[in-house]
């Protein structure tokens, strides 16, 4: 079946068939098969994929369609379509995916992102852009700066929803939900329908198609994964002697932390081995260069942490290593998606000591199967991995509860009452305090009050202190003969002498 046939069978159009084939891709995927004709119909979606399914290309092949069919562009500082990603890397995935598909199109597009100026991207969303992929974070911002409108948006575009709601966007989209205009057409892609997505709908998508193409957090069939059992210290070199071992040209590790990266960078480096780190502390300009050398093969490995699990798209990424296993389970599936992609085989493979075991009994029970052990000759550990538990059945995820207020936690109307006084009768009390007090004139009370208003009025203080000072700042103590403590008469006797 050539491209042509299989794609054009979907409904789009020849400039996109030629972009299509240009790529080399001979037949959709399931998920674009399923969600391409369900974009073009204009309903709303909500399409669960795993990563590396081709679902980029299942959102933005239909919406560089509908765009181009449109006789009106975009005008000054307006937007047509938003898509909404949760990182950097990926934000810039999604406009190469446009870029790319859409070359033979008369649709603009532009990508904006935090970690660069804001200005450049301010001048070109002057001239209006159909296609903008952003993240929430700097949208909200260049919203701040009238620097766009959504007045004109037809398409909203939630890409990897469940990651935006881990790290923690959700106040963000709300945020940019309550500014959109209400008729409009809502894709939302994530890899689970978990509850929170779930509920994440319910005020986005109207009825949507739900689409769903694999199992939840389910591994591809092109990656063989496997485990190496070693103790922590012995990690950096365990990795060092497989790389140069099995001649890997081609290699993303991931790591828990920043720090644990540049530590692995670096030594990695002292090896002879080009390496180089991406996370959250590199500026953007680093961290893209570091990308595009690794994707044209001028470095050997590259070091990131999650930020990049769902941001680097390399079609033949041949391995992928977990140096540390994620905290997350699911950010497994996440890590080790990076390489199998369209359809190439690929090796995962995880580098784990004895307290890591709790996290591995996570993975295997969150994926539903043994991971493969292996052993290498001089990194057996001294303190071996306990052997795989048996893996339950998965139990579906109940939606949380809203919480109760209970006699423990009184409503804020009650503790306020408390505080002031819960019957009458101590109320009554302090109003009559209140009324003797103001009642009460005798000079000691106002010479005590007014004593109090110069110990706590600094301007009061300010404006008295020149009368209690004599020359130099020194206080003054009257003159020496007569002892007298009023200054305008020491003034006066001192010019008359």
């Amino acid at each position: 079946m050539s491209a042509s046939s299989s794609f054009a069978s979907l409904g789009l159009s020849q400039h996109l068939l030629q972009a299509v084939e240009a790529q080399g891709y001979t037949e959709p995927s399931p998920i674009q098969a399923q969600a391409i004709p369900a974009v073009l119909t204009g309903k709303d979606i909500m399409a669960a994929a795993q990563t590396g399914t081709g679902k980029t290309a299942g959102f933005t092949l239909p919406l560089l369609q509908m765009l181009a069919e449109g006789n009106k562009k975009a005008s000054s500082n307006c937007i047509k379509a938003l898509v909404l990603t949760p990182t950097r890397e990926l934000a810039a995935q999604v406009a190469k995916s446009v870029e790319t598909y859409g070359q033979n199109l008369d649709v603009s597009h532009d990508v904006v992102f935090g970690g660069v100026k804001i200005n450049p991207q301010m001048m070109r969303l002057r001239r209006g852009v159909d296609i903008l992929v952003a993240t929430p974070g700097r949208l909200l911002d260049l919203y701040q700066q009238n620097a766009i409108k959504f007045n004109e948006l037809d398409v909203l575009i939630l890409d990897e929803a469940d990651r935006m709601l881990d790290m923690g966007f959700i106040k963000d989209i709300k945020k940019i939900l309550a500014l959109l205009p209400k008729k409009r057409q809502n894709l939302l892609f994530s890899a689970t329908f978990s509850p929170d997505i779930r509920e994440l709908a319910k005020g986005l998508v109207h009825k949507p198609v739900e689409i769903s193409v694999t199992p939840e957090n389910s591994t591809a069939a092109t990656i063989e994964h496997w485990l190496v059992s070693t103790d922590k210290k012995k990690k950096p070199a365990l990795l060092n002697k497989l790389i140069r071992d099995n001649n890997w040209q081609q290699v993303l590790v991931f790591t828990r932390t920043k720090h644990g990266a540049n530590r692995l960078t670096r030594y990695l480096e002292g090896e002879g081995t080009q390496a180089l780190a991406i996370h959250g502390n590199k500026s953007q300009g680093a961290r893209t260069k570091a990308l595009a050398a690794f994707k044209d093969k001028k470095i050997q490995v590259l070091v990131a942490t999650d930020i990049a699990a769902r941001g680097i798209d390399i079609s033949q990424l041949p391995i992928v290593v977990n140096f540390d296993l994620p905290n997350v389970q699911e950010d497994y599936v996440h890590r080790i998606g990076r390489t199998g992609r369209a359809g190439v085989d690929g090796q995962a493979i995880s580098l784990v000591c004895a307290d890591e075991y709790k996290q591995l009994v996570d993975i295997e029970y969150i994926i539903q199967q043994h991971i493969p052990r292996r052993e290498v000759e001089g990194f057996v550990p001294h303190n071996p991995l306990e052997p795989s538990r048996e893996i339950r059945p998965l139990k579906k995820k109940k939606p949380k509860k809203p919480k109760k207020l209970t006699d423990k936690v009184p409503p804020k109307s009650v503790k306020a009452k408390q505080a002031d006084g819960e019957n009458g009768e101590n109320r009554s009390q302090k109003q009559g305090d209140k009324n003797r007090k103001k009642g009460n004139g005798s000079s000691e009370n106002k010479a005590s009050k007014s004593n109090r208003t110069r110990r706590q009025n600094p301007k009061h203080q300010l404006a008295q202190k020149p009368k209690t000072t004599g020359g130099r700042g020194r206080p003054n103590r009257g003159n020496k003969a007569g002892g007298g403590s009023q200054s305008n008469g020491n003034k006066g006797s001192s010019k008359k002498r």
